[in-house]
């Protein structure tokens, strides 16, 4: 588990270090701020981050999937909303 875990963090390290080495606005930008919410979501040990998908258009950002409790709701919100 951990070592898929590691995987898992060094290729959204990956992606976003390209997506920051591009522009900031349009699909990079989107692009940069979908990883960054990833990212953070799979180091909060309290989500599964497989079961929240995240999408960003015009850097609007869009959580979907399922939670087992309205707290993981809320967890996953303002995990995101911690994101620049």
């Amino acid at each position: 588990m951990d070592l898929k875990r590691s995987r898992i963090l060094v290729i959204l390290s990956l992606l976003l270090a390209v997506a920051g080495c591009a522009s900031t606005g349009g699909f990079f930008g989107d692009a940069a701020i979908t990883t960054k919410v990833k990212t953070a979501i799979f180091n909060e040990p309290t989500l599964k981050v497989m079961s929240i998908s995240v999408a960003t258009e015009d850097n609007v950002v869009y959580l979907s999937g399922t939670v087992k409790s309205r707290a993981e709701r809320a967890k996953a919100i303002q995990v995101a909303r911690t994101v620049e």
